[in-house]
């Protein structure tokens, strides 16, 4: 599977709520940089974090854009975050079934045929402008 098809089956996974399949792309180390949060270790963290987020929110990703670079050590995606606050999240304002619409990237690292690191972005003053914050 080339970087490209990594990438996008990721993606198609999180789209299908597949996310045991997203894990299995991950390396047993992989390092997950939240938006506007820490970091985070290892593919229980990410499993735990993934859980959460599908309590709380419900999303899908259109618009995909994958972009990769020739050693194949190192890839980004941009796209748009179709979604729904579903569940009141610690520290964020209540949820009410609020929908929004978000432009977003992440960036990620390669190795072994896995990714090894996944870093997110997104502008979380427009997603607290778009729930009512």
């Amino acid at each position: 599977m080339t970087v490209h098809e990594l990438i996008e089956a990721y993606y198609a996974a999180f789209n299908d709520g597949a996310f045991d399949s997203m894990v299995s792309l991950l390396t047993d180390d992989v390092v997950h940089d939240v938006n506007q949060g820490g970091r985070q270790h290892g593919r229980a963290a990410f499993e735990a974090f993934m859980a959460h987020m599908d309590t709380c929110y419900s999303e899908r990703l259109e618009d995909l854009v994958v972009m990769t670079e020739p050693t194949g050590r190192r890839a980004a995606a941009e796209f748009t975050v179709h979604g729904v606050y579903k569940s009141t999240d610690a520290g964020l304002p209540a949820a009410a079934g609020q929908r929004y619409l978000l432009p977003a990237g992440a960036f990620f690292e390669i190795r072994d045929g896995q990714i090894s690191r996944v870093t997110n972005t997104y502008n979380l003053a427009d997603w607290l402008r778009q729930v009512g914050a």
